[in-house]
């Protein structure tokens, strides 16, 4: 009852606001003096709309990513363009987002649990929980909560729900795209998976280039089945079946072979 209670506050404006400046005074070391983060694309984040707009990237830790995300956008209030500097935009940090994440993994730590409290939307996984394969069909309590977070904010979401790279987008995204008509902004990350551990919130290599590139508005046909839409997202951040391909010639290439 008491954690139902203080889940609740992830709606609060203020209370998040608090949240978000604890975890990105913690966080912001990771990202800037332990390692190096590029940023591209911020441009394509000045004009958009204060609702209805859904962030689509790929995956490679279960924190550090979404983290690095907040610090962006914060410093993009702050008319920072493709930069950080100095963190003193987390005295009035940007709220008006959420982020889709798995309910099994907002859950596994006290540290996720406070974080959880900075807007994360928590779904259950169609397709594995525990560590095995399942098969269960989408909620709709799931996608009534995303759809309801799109109507008043932004909304980050990682099609594959997973941080394996090249991993099949999940269609609940294209749903999502089809049923609400969004603004989609296509993200591609790169880096954290080499400077951070699978969670995000532990070193692997420090001096690791963190790279986060946003791409302009995708245009999107919502008449198109959802399976298409999907195909169009995957491409978008670079995890679809030709990059793949793309980067094993690419390697071949580097082999000499």
């Amino acid at each position: 009852m008491a954690m139902n209670l203080l889940e609740r506050f992830r709606y609060i404006r203020l209370f998040r606001s608090v949240v978000y400046s604890i975890v990105g005074a913690l966080t912001y070391p990771g990202l800037v003096f332990f390692n190096r983060i590029r940023i591209e694309g911020t441009e394509n984040l000045r004009r958009l709309p204060k609702k209805n707009v859904l962030f689509v990237s790929n995956h490679q830790t279960y924190f550090a990513d979404v983290i690095a995300f907040i610090h962006i956008f914060c410093a993009v209030k702050w008319r920072k363009q493709n930069r950080l500097g100095v963190p003193y935009y987390l005295l009035n940090p940007f709220t008006n987002v959420y982020f889709v994440a798995a309910e099994e993994t907002m859950n596994g730590s006290w540290i996720s649990r406070f974080f959880k409290m900075a807007g994360a939307l928590t779904i259950k996984r169609t397709w594995r929980e525990n560590g095995r394969e399942i098969q269960r069909s989408r909620e709709e309590r799931d996608t009534q909560k995303i759809d309801k977070a799109l109507g008043r904010s932004w909304v980050i979401t990682f099609p594959q729900g997973t941080t394996k790279p090249f991993a099949p987008g999940r269609k609940g995204t294209a749903y999502i795209i089809k049923h609400n008509q969004p603004v989609v902004i296509p993200v591609v990350i790169n880096g954290f998976w080499r400077a951070f551990n699978k969670t995000g919130l532990g070193f692997k290599k420090k001096g690791s280039l963190l790279s986060i590139r946003f791409k302009e508005p995708m245009v999107i046909d919502y008449t198109q089945p959802v399976e298409e839409i999907l195909d169009q997202v995957m491409e978008a951040i670079e995890q679809s079946k030709s990059y793949m391909l793309r980067g094993r010639h690419h390697f071949m290439q580097l082999l000499g072979k």
